[in-house]
């Protein structure tokens, strides 16, 4: 971009008329023709007029490049404006006619020789654009000598062409050795040339980050310092992201660079300010905080970041983000700058909603009173999700200056008074918190909260609502009521509200058991046998397992003292935020998340980090050291983390979940008195066939079909709760419609749950789609190509029938694969081993493998192919199921399976109907387990069969499954989770077609 601002200012310095717009209103037909007479001209002003012509026709989209051998005659001038222009043309279309482009090489070997330094740089400068193979090896000698010329602006040019020539032949560059001269020229005399040998050399490094080819040391890094003061703008910046890199040996020597790079704090221009911050902010990690220049430069640090959110909106919104990062870093940079972050009346959405965040940040005892009052005034604009965002302010506010807490819910109850739907809702879910951070103490409100009940309809403010009537039930008196009256819509509710619902009511029944008896019953009856939501199923298990087993056990859990929670919930993790500080003033800087996570590509990341404070004793050699000694790395989880899954199918290199370790403990701690409070609930579950499950069931008092549960006394169903010694075995007894998880299988107790034994049997065969026409002979010059992918013995194949229907005989058979969603690529050459003569059809099985290069397709299972004779080539995509991915080793632990399940998002999940199938359960488990779906587990549920079920893809994604076949239904419902949603609706493809033939 810079190069072609150059070549713009240079164009107008030459007196070339850039807005002649006359040249871009031509439509004539056959325009080709006369100006492929005009550029012959032997008049130099109409060859200009019609190269200018070209040039316009160009850049408008239409294609010139017929008129490639008479643009190039017109190199041979001594009109530079002429040259530029054919220089212009020559780099757009050097790619498509690489072998008409050889025909001026000539000229650019004789004009890198002009007396004029500006043609000079300019030859160079463009054999550097031209992007072709063959030119390159042309270039080196030319360029060898414009990196000695005498003139700074060539040899400047040409340390620019040397990282252009590297991206395209870096082998090449390496062995004529103009990396050595590249960094001889950091020692030039002239700063643009240091200036753009750093920026040469930092690209250059960028895609080999291990060739420490900016070999820093304290006598490089003085000469970058000497030309800082001199170069442009942008040759400041390279000189100070490459100082960035540096890591002093000492805290002299960081004192002496940052002294050398405050200057750069005053410069006009945003960005060389956010890369002095930068280096300053990593040069102050080594300086001892006693020290009083580390005052001084905290001082100086604070007025050209308050100076950048004087700019237009998009500057400030980027300064905003880089000072976020800061103040996390070294809030008392800006501890006495809090009014510069006061929001302005016409500040766009993205500006205030950042002001409001650092705000928060910069929150102090000093000066609460003046943010309270400006939220507070903020809580009454007219924009919705600003307001949203004031109201939660107050909320953090409250919670990180304790002092300021009591006047925080005041200011909330008078925004509940103002009756705005959304501010209340909004106060609602912050007073949630602030009981959470400060208990016993501002229960006083909870009267006025309940009058606004009634108006809550957003699920998180329904949730803290529900959150606070359980958590307080013994201080409201209606309690009951109002929980009932949320009972009514129960499955119209989110899942949040769902499951705060359930515990609430919980918590009510430990609280006050006499009263609240057919309630709880109501609501475990809800979330166990009425829910689709696995979730909600087993919370509702859980509970009615500890109230079936122990009360006084369940109390103990469900009503146990909660900690505090945390001042700063939002916090960036600290290694994160060193990575960030030393990314200032780049992308990474604004998105708040590291390079890696957004660039793409081959060039290697590297993770950078704030080198160790002074006295800290943490080495400070190497940016990336390994983990210290005797720190033990934590043990890999279960399931991958969140942030180790790329949302993007492109790098699907995810981690598959640890199957053979040992599972994780369930419940660690919650043994009482030497019993575990689930009751076995959970090893039950999980089909533990050595202890007997622990529930006394009742099959004495109603038939198995009676749908209402049986009736307590009061004194039967909580008679302990207030102190009695134990409970009676009253609620141990469960209902007779109990879940299919508790009920008595016919053949056994729970283990039935996970018992794969009862009529679940050995696979029936892999199910092989048939073979269709991808490749029709019309389209092919003959040949005809139909095939279907397989799964055999591991090994995914390609089976195709080649089919000869032209007049000639067909040999030299090769296929290529384009990038696909799962690296898709043939294993080896296509073995076509005799020729294909006229009407024949050979069949042919090409195996393949998953380690080709990845890029996500559309649709995810789509595989484009070119497939070459000695014909043609031709090109044909096609589309593989997924299932021929799915490994034999898909099969997951019980255990695993379910901490899985509960771990993957609700929002990833996906169900699916598949209609007109005519299976029962076992025979379908069978059919899918040829497939690589395996069961993990089977119950019953009202004569509803349930197949939980997991596969794993090749590239280690794994997707569990809930497959339902109703008895007599040719319906089944298939319910899919992974963390990859992308790949859902190829796995129902996958099923359907397994259960379907």
């Amino acid at each position: 971009m810079q190069e072609w601002a150059n070549q713009l200012c240079e164009n107008r310095q030459f007196g070339a008329k850039m807005t002649d717009s006359k040249y871009f209103t031509t439509t004539k037909k056959g325009e080709i023709f006369e100006l492929k007479a005009e550029l012959n001209s032997d008049k130099k002003e109409k060859k200009k007029e019609a190269v200018k012509k070209v040039i316009a026709s160009m850049t408008v989209g239409k294609d010139v490049s017929a008129l490639f051998p008479d643009v190039v005659n017109c190199m041979q001038t001594d009109n530079l404006e002429l040259k530029k222009l054919v220089y212009l043309y020559l780099m757009n279309y050097a790619k498509s006619q690489p072998d008409m482009a050889i025909m001026a090489v000539n000229t650019f070997v004789k004009d890198c020789e002009d007396p004029n330094p500006l043609i000079r740089a300019l030859a160079v400068r463009t054999m550097g654009c031209i992007r072709v193979d063959k030119i390159t090896e042309y270039l080196c000698e030319p360029l060898r000598k414009c990196l000695k010329d005498e003139d700074p602006y060539v040899r400047k040019t040409a340390a620019v062409c040397v990282a252009k020539l590297h991206d395209i032949n870096a082998q090449l560059v390496e062995d004529q050795g103009f990396l050595d001269t590249l960094k001889d020229l950091i020692s030039d005399s002239n700063p643009m040339v240091v200036a753009n040998a750093v920026a040469a050399l930092s690209e250059i490094a960028e895609s080999h980050p291990n060739s420490n080819l900016l070999d820093l040391n304290p006598q490089t890094i003085n000469k970058l310092l000497t030309a800082l003061n001199e170069c442009t703008e942008w040759g400041q910046i390279f000189i100070l992201d490459c100082l960035a890199n540096y890591t002093p040996r000492d805290d002299r020597e960081s004192q002496s660079i940052c002294e050398r790079v405050t200057p750069r704090l005053s410069h006009a221009n945003s960005a060389v300010v956010l890369s002095a911050v930068k280096v300053l902010m990593k040069f102050m990690e080594m300086l001892p905080k006693d020290l009083d220049y580390y005052g001084t430069l905290l001082k100086k640090l604070a007025p050209p970041l308050v100076t950048l959110l004087s700019a237009e909106p998009e500057l400030q919104y980027v300064a905003l983000r880089n000072i976020n990062l800061i103040v996390q870093r070294r809030p008392e940079i800006l501890k006495h700058e809090m009014k510069v972050f006061f929001v302005k009346y016409n500040d766009p959405i993205y500006v205030k909603l950042e002001k409001l965040d650092i705000m928060i940040r910069l929150a102090s005892q000093a000066n609460i009173a003046q943010v309270l009052a400006e939220l507070k005034e903020y809580a009454t604009e007219v924009d919705v999700d600003f307001v949203r965002k004031a109201v939660r302010a107050i909320g953090r506010c409250a919670i990180k200056v304790e002092q300021s807490a009591e006047r925080c819910v005041s200011t909330l109850l008078d925004l509940i008074q103002t009756k705005v739907n959304y501010v209340v809702q909004e106060a609602i879910v912050v007073i949630k918190d602030i009981f959470r951070k400060y208990p016993n103490k501002y229960e006083s409100v909870i009267a006025t909260l309940c009058e606004n009940l009634d108006s809550l309809d957003e699920p998180e403010a329904r949730a803290a609502m529900i959150w606070i009537v359980g958590e307080y039930a013994e201080r409201i008196d209606n309690a009951d009521e109002l929980l009932e009256s949320f009972l009514e819509g129960f499955h119209d509710e989110s899942t949040q509200v769902q499951l705060q619902l359930l515990t609430a009511i919980v918590k009510l029944f430990l609280k006050k058991p006499t009263e609240t008896q057919e309630l709880v019953q109501q609501v475990l009856s809800l979330a166990t046998q009425d829910s689709d939501n696995p979730d909600l199923r087993d919370r509702g298990y859980i509970y009615w397992r500890l109230l079936s087993t122990d009360p006084v056990a369940a109390k103990e859990v469900v009503l146990a003292e909660k900690p505090l929670i945390s001042e700063e919930t939002d916090l960036i993790e600290p290694t994160l935020l060193e990575e960030l500080i030393c990314h200032i003033g780049t992308l990474a800087s604004v998105y708040h998340k590291p390079p890696s996570a957004f660039v793409e590509g081959s060039r290697g990341v590297q993770h950078k980090r704030l080198p160790g404070s002074a006295g800290s004793g943490e080495s400070v050699e190497s940016p990336d050291t390994g983990s210290a000694p005797g720190v033990t790395e934590a043990p890999p989880a279960v399931i991958p983390s969140q942030g180790d899954l790329l949302v993007d199918l492109l790098n699907l290199d995810l981690t598959p979940p640890n199957t053979t370790g040992p599972p994780p403990p369930v419940s660690s701690g919650m043994q009482l008195g030497g019993m575990n409070l689930l009751g076995g609930g959970l090893d039950s579950l999980m089909g533990d066939e050595s202890e007997p499950p622990p529930i006394p069931l009742r099959t004495d008092t109603q038939s198995p079909q009676s749908p209402s549960p049986p009736d307590y006394s009061p004194t039967e169903i909580g008679g302990d709760i207030g102190g009695a010694p134990a409970m009676p075995s009253g609620f141990g007894a469960l209902p007779a419609v109990a879940p299919a998880a508790f009920a008595p299988p016919v053949s056994g107790g729970l283990d039935d749950l996970f018992d794969l034994g009862g009529g679940v049997g050995m696979p029936i065969g892999v199910f092989v789609p048939p073979k269709t026409v991808w490749l029709p002979a019309m389209k092919a010059k003959g040949l005809e190509i139909s095939g279907t992918f397989a799964r055999r013995a591991g090994v995914i194949q390609m089976e195709m029938t080649l089919t000869n229907k032209a007049m000639s005989v067909m040999t030299d058979f090769a296929i290529q694969f384009n990038r696909n969603s799962f690296g898709l690529a043939p294993a080896g050459p296509l073995q076509v081993l005799t020729p294909v003569s006229p009407n024949q059809s050979i069949e042919v099985a090409l195996p393949l493998n998953t380690v080709g290069p990845v890029m996500k397709m559309e649709p995810l299972n789509n595989l484009q192919v070119a497939v070459k004779n000695n014909i043609d080539v031709f090109y044909f995509s096609c589309q593989y199921p997924i299932s021929m991915l799915f490994v034999e080793d898909g099969k997951m632990e019980r255990q695993v399976f379910l901490a899985t399940w509960k771990d993957i998002p609700n929002d990833n999940e996906s169900q699916f109907q598949i209609k007109d199938c005519h299976l029962n359960s076992d025979a379908a488990s069978n059919k899918l387990q040829g497939s690589n779906i395996f069961t993990i587990a089977k119950r019953t549920v009202e004569g509803q069969d349930m197949l939980y079920q997991s596969m794993k893809l090749t590239n280690g994604i794994w997707v569990l499954a809930e497959l339902r076949v109703q008895t007599g239904s040719p319906n089944y419902t298939v319910s899919l989770k992974c963390r990859a949603p992308e790949v859902s609706q190829c796995v129902y493809q996958s099923y359907e077609a397994a259960l379907k033939n």
